[in-house]
């Protein structure tokens, strides 16, 4: 990870981070959950019989396209932060994908989740379990 900036020296780009990706997540969640109502209604409401479903996948889909069009969601652009890879590269539409599976798997899984918010609060990066393990990391959106 020596291409992304240095929390020591570089503070500026994590400053607040935890807590805009917080602000992010619930942004997403309410547009998530808007499409996903859009969806019932466009399927005559027989989407509500597979409502869990349907969430996962309309918010797997939302999340992973607009990662790999921005490296952000729209709640993240709206947050000020962005992805990016170990190198410092925006997210392609690979890794997007990989981040929006390990992410997905984190919220099935609350243990894996309550992992995640700690490591976000304390490492030098503020990265959750996902970014751990694919070397991604949440920056402030460089203007």
């Amino acid at each position: 990870m020596t291409a992304l900036p240095d929390p020591d020296y570089q503070a500026e780009f994590y400053a607040s981070v935890p807590t805009k990706r917080l602000i992010a997540w619930i942004i997403d969640s309410i547009l998530i959950f808007a499409l996903s109502a859009g969806a019932v209604v466009l399927t005559a409401f027989t989407g509500l019989l597979i409502w869990p479903l349907l969430y996962l996948a309309v918010g797997f889909a939302y999340r992973t396209v607009t990662i790999a069009n921005g490296s952000a969601t729209w709640g993240m652009r709206f947050a000020g932060i962005e992805l990016r890879d170990g190198e410092g590269r925006r997210m392609d539409s690979g890794m997007a994908a990989l981040h929006t599976a390990g992410y997905t798997l984190s919220l099935a899984l609350p243990v894996l989740q309550v992992i995640s918010v700690i490591l976000m609060l304390t490492s030098s990066r503020g990265q959750g379990l996902t970014d751990h393990f694919l070397g991604t990391v949440m920056l402030n959106r460089r203007v």
